[in-house]
């Protein structure tokens, strides 16, 4: 096929019914064939840089935007990508981690040229919605975050067709999906090590929900250090829910079961805030009699502690914009082998240790 070239002129514009431009309308402005418009408008590498110049000029300058619903038939496509968080709603907007993938989520699809159409997904009523949602042709994939080893969707969604990218752990799946993860494993042993290397010899922990694999890696990565020094972890573990109450009530549990601990690992800065409130109710000084590490690196939250916390940090930008990417090819239809990605962590060292 000939490329119809930019002749230079400026043709009159015809515009429809209803006053919006038309794709002719800037073929015509550009001096170019409707087909080589439409090829430049969607990105077409065989577009000449001097044709696809003059078709995007001639579209901002005509205020053109293509119809998304007749888009959409063609290229089956809806330009729009579902961000699926299967946990209560509140407990998703009261989590500084889950807010910033939100936060993450929106940027980093937007700027891929897609729009974030945001899910909760909590209890049974809401699995059968969002499954019916997600496999009714309204988004072209989705990333979900499904912390729970118990949750069903993501085994449900293997039944879809539909590219699905994980946060974190998939429920209880272990094999035929694409994972992004962080080493919460090693966030816990970085944190234990630095504890060791201050002096620290009775180190608790304020462990996650164990019913979350992040939670569980976090626990085992502190554990495993914790022996490997040659230290007893016996009576020096506390579950909790990864809330500010809940690190408050674990600490206080630990105070009175280990009254001479002096150190611990919170395994999130939100259980840490708690943590340090239990602390100084009970007149411990941090870091002088215990010293305290946290989980996430929340830029509002960690530094704004008293004092300022040290903690593991993780980038959920990061998370997301690696959710993006491998959501991207498999829409394009690149064969990508579906593998858990591990991204590393590392410690930021503040006041509190």
């Amino acid at each position: 096929m000939v490329e119809s070239a930019p002749t230079g002129r400026t043709p009159p514009v015809t515009h429809s019914h209803d006053d919006r431009p038309t794709l002719e309308d800037v073929a015509a402005f550009a001096g170019v064939s409707r087909s080589t418009a439409s090829r430049a408008l969607n990105g077409d590498a065989n577009v000449s840089n001097r044709a696809k110049d003059a078709v995007l000029a001639a579209a901002r300058d005509l205020g053109y935007s293509p119809n998304q619903a007749a888009r959409s038939l063609v290229t089956r496509r809806t330009g729009a990508v579902a961000v699926v968080l299967s946990e209560p709603e509140e407990v998703v907007l009261a989590d500084p981690y889950r807010t910033a993938v939100m936060r993450a989520g929106y940027r980093e699809l937007a700027s891929s040229g897609s729009q974030m159409v945001l899910m909760f997904n909590d209890g049974r009523e809401d699995h059968a919605r969002t499954l019916h949602f997600l496999d009714g042709g309204h988004v072209d994939g989705a990333l979900v975050f499904a912390p729970h080893r118990a949750d069903p969707l993501p085994r449900a969604l293997r039944l879809l067709r539909l590219p699905v990218v994980f946060g974190g752990q998939a429920g209880n799946l272990a094999r035929g999906v694409h994972v992004v993860d962080f080493d919460n494993s090693d966030g816990a042993r970085q944190a234990v090590e630095h504890l060791l290397a201050k002096g620290r010899r009775r180190i608790a922990t304020v462990a996650g929900p164990q019913d979350q694999t992040a939670a569980v890696h976090r626990l085992s990565g502190w554990r495993q250090r914790v022996t490997g020094a040659g230290l007893d972890p016996t009576g020096l573990s506390e579950e909790a829910d990864f809330t500010l109450d809940g690190g408050h009530a674990a600490m206080a549990r630990l105070l009175e079961r280990a009254p001479d601990l002096d150190g611990v690992f919170v395994a999130s800065d939100l259980m840490a805030a708690g943590a340090l409130r239990a602390l100084h109710e009970a007149g411990r000084r941090v870091p002088e009699d215990v010293a305290v590490i946290g989980f996430d690196d929340h830029p509002a939250l960690a530094t704004a502690m008293h004092p300022p916390l040290t903690t593991v940090h993780q980038d959920p930008a990061a998370q997301v914009q690696q959710m993006v990417a491998t959501l991207t090819a498999l829409l394009a239809g690149q064969a990508v082998r579906p593998r858990r990605r591990v991204l590393p962590v590392s410690l930021r060292i503040r006041e509190s240790a």
